[in-house]
């Protein structure tokens, strides 16, 4: 059996009502740079990222999709680990108490394979990391997830409404603060 590796945490998963109007409160908030957007079969939501973690802001579409949360729950759904051998960690976290939830556990390539921690935390475990994150930052062995800076046009109402949205909130901030 290989050795032990270090699992990175470099993605984290939010279930949210509005994904837009959260990205744009972290990017407004604290100047996370926007990396995609998504509408697939599970959730739609936005791809946030500070240059090392990704930060996924999702509506889940239905309760399976949602892993046992709900789709109205609101808050952390999930954490991702980057790991170097797939298979092999899942197979350590499982043997350590993990819960297998989703995803293939045979695949050495496997993307996001779900799991449950002994307190029935979701989290993933990766082998390619996600869109704006980083494996090891500053090391030789650095990889690094393209930034592919994707939007959908049929989110762009929804991305006005929730920039207008926080312009108005920091509008009102502003007019308080010089009363």
């Amino acid at each position: 059996m290989p050795a032990q590796t270090r699992g990175r945490i470099r993605h984290i998963a939010l279930s949210v009502k509005d994904p837009w109007e959260t990205a744009e409160f972290y990017k407004q908030a604290v100047g996370l740079e926007e990396v995609l957007e998504l509408d697939g079969p599970l959730a739609e939501g936005v791809f946030l990222s500070d240059g090392v973690v990704n930060l996924a802001i999702l509506h889940f579409k239905n309760d399976e999709a949602a892993q046992g949360t709900g789709t109205d729950f609101v808050g952390i759904h999930h954490i991702g680990f980057w790991v170097d051998d797939v298979v092999e960690q899942g197979r350590i976290a499982r043997n350590t108490g993990a819960t297998w939830i989703m995803g293939d556990t045979n695949n050495p390539n496997g993307y996001e394979i779900k799991h449950t921690d002994l307190d029935g935390i979701i989290f993933d475990i990766a082998a390619h990391g996600w869109v704006g994150s980083q494996k090891n930052p500053g090391a030789e062995d650095n990889v690094v997830q393209a930034n592919p800076q994707r939007r959908l046009a049929k989110f762009d109402e929804r991305r006005a409404r929730a920039q207008a949205k926080i312009a108005a909130i920091r509008a009102k901030q502003v007019a308080v603060a010089a009363e």
